[in-house]
């Protein structure tokens, strides 16, 4: 495909709105961010330059927990009550951009040796807590029971699995000056920095060459080390790319979705997919939730924990359901600034073909 010169990638859309690519995609299949062009044959997404202001727009509503539809609202309406919805959070904009100057020059005057990327200190907790429960706890495969850290293009992307589910996480860098890395670092290890990491506003990450450990950096210079896993770290890539396409794709509100769950008997639940509505169903006690719906009507069943675990992950106020069929893996995204993405994976009832 040839590309008009106006056109621009989604890693330089990444880069210029703050959203990271998975971010970019889960808005754009929420109709809120749609690419300029998608390419037919490979799928890529491109974007124009005056989308930049769009999407930064989504960001920073997204960091304020704002619903989708209401930046749908903001950004789609008139100017006299989006003006109206945007004055509300006009004074947190300023003092968030104000400490994130200030405490960005101190990370770079503090630290003796460059971190090789820099990031929100809660961000990052908050990923840290969410992909946590994908690690394994036996050490069958040692290297499941670490956490893969990756940075590179801008931003750093947390991995855990524990062959039944799978979990990736992605923050936003706020700065980023030397090479991409990718370690295994201890879970246990990372599980214990994340009060230390929300008492600083930015964080910086390095690899020590000669022993692979993660080392992390306060803007006080306090550090935490996490030692590395061996082994190698399952190819979580290339098993995503070679999912079945869905077949169907709910937008549902996730604190509803979650609670109809948890709410449920412990065991096997049914989850009904129709036109506008989930149904969620266990021994006859049905809980129907609103839900944007794409596609076809689906029936599929999952362990109430195992699907409870997935859905406590997700940030924002809704996740996605990417369905490709009843006893195939389903794709859970959902984003703010950063993005999350789960696997789970239904069970089998004897009804099902």
């Amino acid at each position: 495909m040839t590309t008009s010169p106006d056109l621009i990638t989604i890693g330089t859309m990444a880069r210029l709105s703050g959203l990271t690519p998975g971010a970019l995609r889960f808005y754009g299949d929420c109709r809120l961010l749609v690419p300029a062009v998608v390419d037919p044959v490979t799928g890529y997404r491109y974007y124009t330059v005056d989308q930049r202001e769009r999407a930064v727009t989504i960001r920073q509503l997204r960091e304020l927990d704002v619903p989708l539809d209401d930046v749908g609202r903001i950004l789609d309406g008139d100017a006299e009550s989006g003006a109206a919805l945007l004055d509300e959070h006009v004074a947190e904009l300023h003092r968030r951009a104000e400490r994130a100057t200030r405490l960005a020059s101190a990370v770079k005057a503090r630290l003796v040796t460059p971190p090789t990327v820099v990031v929100p200190g809660r961000l990052l907790a908050d990923t840290v807590e969410r992909v946590l429960p994908s690690v394994a706890t036996d050490s069958e495969i040692p290297c499941l029971t670490g956490i893969l850290v990756e940075v590179d293009a801008g931003a750093v992307v947390l991995t855990a699995t524990n062959r039944y589910r799978l979990t990736t996480g992605s923050v936003t860098a706020a700065a980023r000056t030397g090479n991409p890395f990718r370690t295994v670092a201890d879970g246990s290890a990372l599980r214990g920095t994340a009060a230390w990491l929300r008492e600083h506003e930015n964080v910086g990450l390095a690899l020590d060459d000669d022993s692979g450990a993660l080392t992390l950096t306060g803007a006080d210079g306090g550090r935490h080390r996490c030692p590395a896993v061996g082994g190698t770290f399952p190819d979580y890539g290339s098993m995503l790319a070679a999912l079945d396409p869905p077949v169907t794709r709910v937008i549902v509100h996730r604190d509803a979705l979650a609670g109809a769950v948890r709410d449920a008997a412990a065991g096997t639940i049914d989850l009904r997919v129709r036109a506008a509505a989930l149904t969620v169903g266990h021994r006859g006690h049905d809980r129907v939730l609103p839900a944007d719906v794409t596609g076809a009507d689906l029936d599929l069943s999952f362990d109430r924990d195992g699907l409870g675990a997935a859905l406590d992950t997700a940030v924002g106020p809704e996740v996605l359901l990417d369905i490709a069929s009843y006893d195939r893996p389903v794709v859970i995204r959902s984003a703010a600034a950063g993005d999350l993405t789960t696997l789970a994976m239904p069970v089998r009832r004897e009804e099902h073909p």
